[in-house]
């Protein structure tokens, strides 16, 4: 039987199709998306015994893998050894040597040896597993059945549970045309042919500002626009205060607190850019105008739902396409999971991880344990951040009394031999038990070194705990006693 399918304006297939709605597959647990949280979903159900079945539109892996966080990151490796920065980048010799002069092209390039290596990593623990996975645009009937649209044909699939884990996708703003090339989205930036001259970032936020990092260490002339007083508000403002410091000691131009108001191409003065015939144009509504040779949107992220007929298995998304969920990540519908960047913040790909094994224990009566508490982040900017426990600006508010303790890099013998002069780590402590509430790290190797103070906060360690033990030498873990030396001395004196 052929059936029309329509799915042209979500970037799917069109036409007529082969469907047999005669056959239907049974799984205890059906997963749509295969990132991160879909991932670590469909193997922990696996490991419980249990049949299933993964369904992804587009490449294994998700967003993470192909677009988003692999990408990124390893393009950040690649830049750090194209400039000549110590990086564990794989691969021989120098990337002059192996890639020639630095285009954007060529960073790529040899950034894709790490994507191909994670998808077949991701396809390798699928079939251990014996997880089925199937291609195509997944999408519910009712809410046990989930339709599998594939390009020639159309499946279902009958599960006891579904998990939702489609992610997210570059949100866009009304009346500005994306073209792809001078006005993209991070999603078009890995493509481009070239390396512009100049750019405009709008978005200070974790992708924003790895970016405008990244960029700016190949020399892009980058201006960064943030709509908040400072970049990334959810980080410790003292530890975003050295970043902003840094960034400007770079030459990158930060705007905060500016709003953009329209953006459009406009045709440059004869001879301003031979290779475009175009330049981009960001109004602010402080009355600035900003020209540059492209502009980077990066202001929030769009969940992936508006394909799946949520409203067919009794549930509805938001307005940014997030669904909500309890603490279990069940949805509105019990049988019904959804986990990853698709529930919001803080949409990372180590907690989008460990929520979709959370689910799926949930959802088989397995027995588990989350710590929301010790969820640590990690921000791949030049230099990078990670924090886990509290802020400064959350403890004041809570009325909680803590001490600082600070450690700089350029006080460590390690740090000297990095030659890392802007590192720095602080510790949190309480005024009165002495415990560690917070770390926060700015410099090399930061989301490494944050896992030690995450492991003393989860067996409540006391800052004499850092004191009393004895790092390796010469390491950067060795900050974490400096700094522990450094709290307990205030505290001795208050």
């Amino acid at each position: 039987m052929r059936w029309p399918i329509t799915l042209c304006d979500s970037g799917s297939w069109c036409g007529l199709i082969e469907r047999d709605p005669g056959v239907i597959r049974h799984y205890d647990l059906c997963v749509i998306g295969s990132g991160p949280a879909g991932q670590k979903a469909a193997i922990q159900a696996a490991k419980l015994g249990r049949t299933v079945c993964i369904i992804e539109r587009d490449d294994i892996g998700g967003v993470a893998i192909n677009t988003g966080t692999i990408p990124s990151k390893a393009l950040r490796e690649a830049i750090l050894k194209a400039i000549g920065r110590d990086s564990p980048m794989p691969g021989a010799g120098d990337f002059r040597e192996a890639y020639g002069a630095i285009t954007l092209p060529r960073l790529i390039e040899s950034c894709q040896q790490v994507i191909r290596a994670e998808v077949d990593i991701v396809r390798r623990h699928f079939e251990r597993n014996g997880i089925a996975s199937i291609q195509g645009l997944g999408r519910f009937i009712d809410p046990h059945t989930v339709e599998v649209v594939k390009a020639h044909s159309v499946e279902q699939i009958h599960a006891d549970f579904v998990i939702v884990a489609t992610g997210t996708r570059p949100a866009t703003a009304k009346g500005v045309e994306f073209d792809g090339t001078d006005i993209i989205t991070s999603d078009e930036l890995l493509k481009l042919p070239v390396l512009p001259h100049s750019m405009i970032i709008v978005g200070g936020g974790v992708i924003g500002t790895e970016y405008a990092s990244m960029l700016n260490a190949l020399g892009v002339k980058v201006t960064l626009i943030e709509g908040r007083s400072r970049l990334l508000d959810f980080v410790d403002s003292e530890i975003t205060e050295a970043l902003q410091y840094h960034l400007r000691q770079a030459g990158m131009t930060l705007r905060l607190g500016e709003k953009v108001v329209s953006i459009e191409r406009i045709t440059p003065p004869a001879g301003a850019r031979a290779s475009n015939d175009y330049m981009v144009e960001a109004t602010l509504e402080s009355g600035k105008t900003l020209r540059a040779d492209s502009l980077l949107y990066c202001v929030g992220r769009q969940g992936c739902t508006d394909a799946l007929q949520l409203d067919k298995a009794g549930l509805k998304a938001d307005e940014r396409g997030r669904i909500k969920v309890n603490a279990a990540y069940q949805t509105d519908v019990p049988h019904i999971y959804a986990a990853g960047d698709v529930i919001g913040f803080p949409a990372l790909a180590s907690t989008s991880m460990e929520q979709g094994r959370l689910a799926a224990c949930h959802m088989f009566g397995e027995r588990s344990e989350q710590v929301n508490e010790l969820l640590p982040y990690g921000i791949y900017a030049i230099p990078e951040i990670s924090m886990v426990g509290w802020t400064e600006e959350r403890l004041t508010k809570e009325e909680i009394p803590y001490e600082c303790g600070i450690a700089q890099y350029r006080e460590i013998a390690r740090g000297q031999l990095l030659g890392d002069d802007i590192g720095m780590l602080k510790l949190l402590i309480h005024q009165e038990s002495h415990v560690i509430l917070g770390v926060h790290i700015i410099g090399t190797g930061a989301t490494e070194l944050v896992h030690i103070g995450q492991t003393a906060m989860a067996f409540n360690a006391t800052v004499e705990y850092l004191v009393n033990a004895v790092f390796n030498y010469p390491t950067l873990a060795e900050c974490y006693k400096v700094a522990a030396l450094n709290g307990l001395n205030k505290l001795r004196s208050v």
